[in-house]
C-alpha cells in the first residue's frame, strides 16, 4: 500500500529518541518499509533518512515587531508547526489521491483531523494522549473518512464521550530490546518533564536505599533544575540522554524500572521496553499502566503515593526475568501491531487483495 504517514514536525523521528512517540512512529514506519509497502514519513528536520523522510518544514514564520506588540499573538514555535501541517494537508488534498492510498496520522497535531473532510482518502489516527483541548475542538471537524485509533483500552475509554476508537497497544521489536542481566540500579528513563515525575522515582529509591539512574532528554530545564537535580547523589545518578543501545544495556542491567506519571498514562512504552529486557516495572496505577504491568511482570501502587511506590520497587525486583520478558514477547510485539494497522488501513481502503508482504 502506498502509506502517507505524519509523524512530528518538532522531534525527529531519530536515535536518542525524544519520547514514546517518536520511537512509536520509528517502529512503525521501519516494518511498514520492511514488509514492501511504500511509506512516505513526513517528519521534522534529523529524522532518520533509511525511512523515506519528506521534512515537515517547521521554520516558515517569523513574526514581525508590529506583531510582536500584540500580547495575544501565538508563540512562534505554535506558528512554526501550524505551517507545516497546514502546507502537507493542503498538499494533501490538492494531489494526495494522485500519491497515497491511505494517511495515518501519528502526530499530535490538530489540523489533520480538523481538515479531513477536505482530503479524498482514508485517514487513521492514532490517539497517544488522553482528551486535549487542541484534539477534541479538531474532532467537531472530522470527515467521515477518519477513523481513530487508541493506544490502549485506557486512553479509548477516555475518548469514548467523544469518539469511538479501536484500541491497539504500541508495539517494541522485541529483537532490539534483548534481555539484560539484571543486578544493578534501579532505572527511570523518558522525557524528564513534569508530567512524567522523575523526582518521584528518586523519592522512592532513596527512602529505601536503592540506587537509581535517571536517563533521557531535559526537556524542561526549570523542572529538572529545582525538583530533580537537588535529589541526586548517594545512588541517585542522572546518566544523560541515551542511544537506544546504551538504553538497553541500562535497562538490562537494572533490577528494576520504575514507571511515574503525574497523568493518565495513555499507554507506558518504557514499561514495555524494560519488560522486554526482562527488567521487572515498578509503577504507579495510572491509565493504561495497568495493561501492562501485572503481579508475574511487576507491581503497581496508587498514583503519586511514593512510600507505596517503595514497596512495589521492592516486591517487582522479586519477580522472575525469564517469565518477565516472556510476557513482552507474547503482549506487546511491533509485528503484532502493525498486523493490527495493516489491517485497519485495508479496512479504511476497501482492500481486499490478498498481500504476502501484509
Amino acid at each position: 500500500m502506498r502509506i502517507c504517514l505524519i509523524g512530528s514536525s518538532r522531534f525527529p523521528i531519530r536515535e536518542p529518541f525524544a519520547g514514546g512517540l517518536e520511537a512509536h512512529t520509528h517502529a512503525l514506519a521501519r516494518e511498514l518499509l520492511r514488509r514492501g509497502h511504500d511509506v512516505s514519513l513526513f517528519a521534522a528536520a534529523g529524522s532518520d533518512p533509511a525511512l523515506n523522510v519528506v521534512h515537515l518544514p517547521c521554520a516558515v514564520y517569523e513574526s514581525d515587531e508590529e506583531s510582536r506588540r500584540d500580547v495575544a499573538a501565538p508563540p512562534e514555535q505554535w506558528m512554526d508547526e501550524h505551517h507545516a501541517y497546514l502546507g502537507l494537508m493542503m498538499d494533501l488534498v490538492r494531489s494526495g489521491r494522485r500519491s497515497f492510498d491511505v494517511i495515518h496520522n501519528n502526530s499530535l497535531h490538530h489540523l489533520p483531523i480538523a481538515m479531513s473532510s477536505a482530503v479524498d482518502l482514508p485517514i487513521i489516527t492514532t490517539l497517544h494522549t488522553p482528551p486535549v483541548p487542541w484534539l477534541t475542538s479538531a474532532i467537531a471537524y472530522a470527515g467521515d473518512n477518519c477513523h481513530f485509533v487508541s493506544v490502549s483500552h485506557a486512553t479509548a475509554r477516555a475518548w469514548s464521550p467523544m469518539i469511538a476508537s479501536t484500541p491497539v497497544h504500541n508495539g517494541i521489536d522485541l529483537d532490539q530490546w534483548s534481555p539484560g542481566p539484571g543486578g544493578g540500579p534501579a532505572v527511570w528513563s523518558g522525557r524528564i518533564v513534569p508530567e512524567k515525575a522523575p523526582h518521584q522515582a528518586a523519592r522512592a529509591a532513596r527512602s529505601i536505599g536503592m540506587p537509581l539512574w535517571i536517563a533521557g532528554e531535559i526537556l524542561d530545564r526549570r523542572y529538572f533544575t529545582t525538583e530533580v537535580q537537588p535529589l541526586l547523589g548517594d545512588g541517585i545518578e542522572y546518566v544523560g540522554h541515551l542511544t537506544h543501545r546504551e538504553l538497553t544495556d541500562l535497562v538490562g542491567r537494572a533490577t528494576v524500572a520504575v514507571v511515574t506519571p503525574a497523568w493518565e498514562e495513555p499507554f507506558g512504552l518504557v514499561a514495555v521496553e524494560a519488560l522486554a529486557c526482562g527488567t521487572p516495572v515498578a509503577a504507579f496505577a495510572r491509565g493504561a499502566l495497568g495493561e501492562i504491568v501485572d503481579e508475574t511482570t511487576g507491581a503497581l501502587a496508587p498514583g503519586g503515593d511514593v512510600p507505596a511506590l517503595a514497596l512495589a520497587m521492592r516486591a517487582a525486583a522479586t519477580r522472575d526475568r525469564v517469565v518477565v520478558r516472556a510476557a513482552a514477547r507474547a503482549r506487546f510485539s511491533h509485528s503484532a501491531m502493525v498486523d493490527s494497522y495493516v489491517d485497519l488501513y485495508r479496512r479504511a481502503t476497501g482492500a481486499t487483495t490478498e498481500d504476502p508482504a501484509a
